[in-house]
Parts: C-alpha cells; structure tokens; sequence
C-alpha cells in the first residue's frame, strides 16, 4: 500500500539530504568512553602507564557529519517513506586489514587483502576512499605490504599478483615492477635515505632489492636457520639505517645492515610471553623502541633497541587493547602506534606516552 504523498514528501527528503552532502565529514577514533580511558600497562600494576587506548578505525562509521544526528533521523525516514530497508546497506568497513602506513598529509592507508583494495582514512579531507586498482586494467588480489616512495608516492605489494605497484597521492596507477622476478611478495620497505625498495618474497625466503626504477640490483637470504639466513619473511620496516625483517617461520625478527649482513637478532621461540611463534608486523617509534606482532598470541610486543623485552599488549579478544589474528604495525611521526588487528576487522590506535 502506497504512504498517502510519500513520494512528495521521499522528493523533500532526499533534497535536503543533497543540501547536506557538501557539509564537511569530521573523522573520529571509535571507543567507548571507558575504552578511551584505558591505560597500558592499566593502573592496578602500579606501573608507569606507557601507552594510552585511542581508539580504533573500521571504515565509514569513522567519519560523521558535523550535524549527524539529524542527517541519520532524514535518512531513516526516507527509507520509511520508500519503503526501503536499511539491512540492505552495505556500508563500507575493513575486513581483514594486513599492514598499513601514514602519510605526509597524516592519511592512514590500509590493505585489506580479503575486500583486495587499499582504504584511505583522510582525517584532513574528512573522507574515506578506497583505492582497488594496481594498474589501469587490473585490481588488487592481494595487497599486504605498503610503504611511502619516492615524490608522495606509495608502493604495494600485491603476493597474489607477484608484483610491487606504485600509486600516486591520489591513489592512480604509475607503474610496476618485479614481475617474473618475485614469487610471492608480502611485506616491502624503502630506504629513505638511497630510495632503494626492499621487497620480503616470502615463497624465495629472501630480500629482494630494487633502485627507485624498480630495477632488481641485489637479493639477501637464502632458506635456512643460520643467521642472515630467512624461512618465509614477511614484514619489514627500516630502523635507523637498519633493515628489520620478521623472519616469520624462524620465530625470530632479524636486522640487516645496508650491505645485507645481519646486525640484530631479535626474540626466540617459546611459549612464555615474549617468546615468537608466528611473528608478523614490526616497527619502531622515534625512541628507538621495536614492536613486534605475534599473531599466535594475538600480542603486541615491545622490546628496546637492544632487543630486551619491555612489556606486552592484548591477549585475544575484541575489547580495547587485544587482539585476534593481528598482523601489521605501524607508528606515524606522533608516536601514535598502529596494529592491523585483522580478524576483529580494524585498526587499533595507541599512542605511546614516553619511555621516562
């Protein structure tokens, strides 16, 4: 039965919505308020809190209309008025996110290796876009590493397509390398100093190394135990001049010097909290701290730069500080630490308070 004017009043609807629609976004960190108060290592210790819950990104629901509320009761209406029915939405949300990275502009870029794209949370603009295209006339299969090139742009590691792509700030196709050269590429870091790309083939159990053209000029590792040797690596991240690389199948997270000798062995096997089963994401804030995910133990790990173990963060679960599954870690330039905590479908934030 049709609503007496409802298409009248749908019409009515629908302009002011349209109205709205250049108002400004406003990206917000979700959590409840006692989430937002939690505190790592949490009071009951009596230990200097180092880290501080600031919530998590999930997708659409981050960024909201200065006038939301109203917008929100508009759009419930018109979908009453035309009979609409809002479980058919399908809002635009993180599924299993791998790694990600922040930019000069302060954009949290993310993979997702189940929705095969690239999410960008621009808090500036007030937008989330979604960047699926590795070049003009293929998608992404399945993106895992990313890190920041050279000129603003962002090179990604796609393992399905065996490839490093690169895109421009605006997320469109400006090349590609490694083809028939890389097996299954995962994670992937750049040199800021050299401009030199460093690609964790996983499948090889090596690094591949690439100028800024995406020419192959070295590879480090082979297949093995030893150290300097690798046993399917995955993540990567530069440290001071040294290439940290998760040597994931070794349980251990090595560093590597820039002429490819090993430097640093970092964890060991084990079942007590500290030890590495399934090591993933690593990265390291501007004190020198290292952060290891262990996604077996659905842990963040913190060691200093001497590779002592200084605390832990999460356990399984979905609540505020743990995690289930997770994978990357990242830390921007405000020490604000990032973990792609990929089963829960999000990204969780915590900003770490000082070492002191």
């Amino acid at each position: 039965m049709k609503r007496p004017g409802g298409w009248v009043l749908a019409a009515a609807i629908a302009a002011g919505l349209a109205g709205c629609a250049s108002e400004p976004l406003v990206m917000r960190l979700e959590g409840t308020a006692a989430e937002l108060s939690r505190v790592f290592p949490p009071p009951e210790t009596q230990e200097v809190p180092r880290y501080r819950y600031l919530g998590q990104l999930v997708g659409e629901s981050n960024f909201r209309p200065v006038d939301g509320e109203r917008r929100g009761t508009a759009r419930k209406l018109l979908a009453w008025v035309v009979g609409l029915d809002e479980a058919q939405e399908q809002p635009l949300v993180l599924q299993r996110p791998q790694s990600g990275v922040v930019d000069a502009a302060g954009r949290v870029l993310v993979t997702d290796v189940s929705r095969n794209a690239v999410f960008v949370f621009d808090e500036a603009g007030g937008r989330l876009d979604l960047w699926e295209h590795a070049t003009r006339a293929e998608r992404f299969a399945a993106p895992i590493g990313i890190a920041l090139g050279r000129d603003g742009e962002l090179v990604v590691a796609d393992a399905e397509l065996g490839r490093v792509f690169r895109l421009g700030p605006d997320g469109k196709p400006h090349g590609e390398f490694g083809a028939g050269v890389l097996q299954r590429p995962a994670g992937v870091a750049t040199d800021p100093k050299t401009g030199r790309v460093f690609v964790a083939d996983t499948h090889a159990h090596d690094i591949k190394v690439f100028d800024g053209d995406g020419r192959l000029l070295q590879t480090w590792g082979r297949r093995g135990e030893q150290q300097g040797e690798l046993n399917f690596p995955t993540h990567l991240t530069f440290v001071n001049g040294m290439l940290m690389v998760v040597d994931t199948m070794n349980a251990r997270v090595q560093g590597f010097d820039t002429e490819g000798r090993p430097a640093l062995t970092l964890g060991q096997r084990g079942r007590y909290v500290g030890n590495l089963v399934r090591p993933k994401g690593v990265a390291a804030d501007d004190e020198g701290n290292l952060y290891v995910v262990e996604s077996m133990y659905d842990t963040l790990l913190v060691f200093d730069r001497k590779g002592q173990l200084l605390m832990h963060l999460g356990g399984n679960g979905s609540d505020a500080g743990r995690f289930y599954l997770p994978a990357g870690v990242w830390v921007d330039s405000r020490n604000r630490v990032f973990v792609a905590d990929m089963f829960n479908g999000r990204v969780a934030i915590f900003q770490f308070l000082g070492g002191n």
